[in-house]
């Protein structure tokens, strides 16, 4: 009988705790400017010289005092950011998870593990792959924004994987801008020349099916030794736009 009153005695206090527990609002995550995910192409068609003045241009424009002075005139004076490579269907990966960045030690800690990290993939290039998964980042994201950013840079055509136009149309239901920095090499690729010289140019293959979103833009880099000075202005202009976005 004993055994009996004290095992209900347990089950109520157990079942009291629950309810409390159930009661307490949830941590709410951290508010900052924008999420933002660089999503860097390192399909076959750079080569690791190319790859290296990209990665180093990314590493470079984080931690620039133009970016910086950006990051900080937001409401917040923050922004999160996700580092990743991509290349074929199945190759993507987050080099640097969602981190942020609010003043230099921020953006040189970044700068640094982008620098540090191994070169993830050569394979063929999907840009609708590398927009689905930057989607599934957002999901996961610890942090909370008015504002979400797919920061495409590349150097050549959706040749693989599923539907381009598909993927940035899941994009954008999704309430998510992506943007575009192209790469112009000056000579095609031997083997598929149309891949990084598209008719009409791969800008404006980017602006008809990559781009898409409240105030997206393209722009180019006139090969990869300038790659670097074009993702700081790009990174500017997109980060800038907060005081404006917030405005309407």
């Amino acid at each position: 009988m004993l055994w009996r009153w004290i095992r209900r005695a347990v089950l109520l206090l157990a079942a009291v705790l629950s309810l409390a527990r159930s009661d307490r609002p949830a941590a709410a995550a951290e508010e900052v400017d924008l999420l933002l995910v660089l999503a860097a192409d390192t399909s076959r068609s750079v080569d690791e010289q190319k790859f290296r003045l990209q990665r180093e241009g990314y590493a470079a424009a984080i931690a620039n005092r133009r970016v910086l002075q950006a990051i900080q005139s937001g409401p917040n004076g923050r922004i999160a950011v996700t580092y990743v490579e991509w290349a074929g269907p199945q190759a993507q990966t987050t080099v640097l998870d969602w981190t942020v960045i609010a003043d230099a030690d921020d953006a040189a800690a970044v700068a640094s593990r982008v620098r540090a990290a191994h070169r993830s993939f050569m394979d063929r290039t999907s840009i609708s792959a590398a927009i689905d998964y930057a989607l599934q980042l957002f999901a996961r994201s610890p942090y909370r924004a008015a504002r979400h950013v797919i920061d495409i840079s590349g150097d050549g055509v959706n040749n693989s994987g599923g539907d381009l136009l598909e993927a940035r149309e899941r994009a954008l239901r999704a309430g998510v801008t992506i943007n575009g920095l192209v790469i112009l090499s000056e000579l095609p690729l031997s083997i598929n020349p149309q891949h990084t010289h598209p008719p009409g140019g791969l800008q404006s293959y980017y602006e008809r099916n990559v781009i898409g979103g409240p105030g997206a833009f393209v722009m180019a880099a006139e090969g990869f030794e300038t790659f670097g000075q074009s993702i700081v202005s790009k990174l500017v202009k997109e980060i800038a736009a907060l005081s404006e976005w917030h405005v309407h």
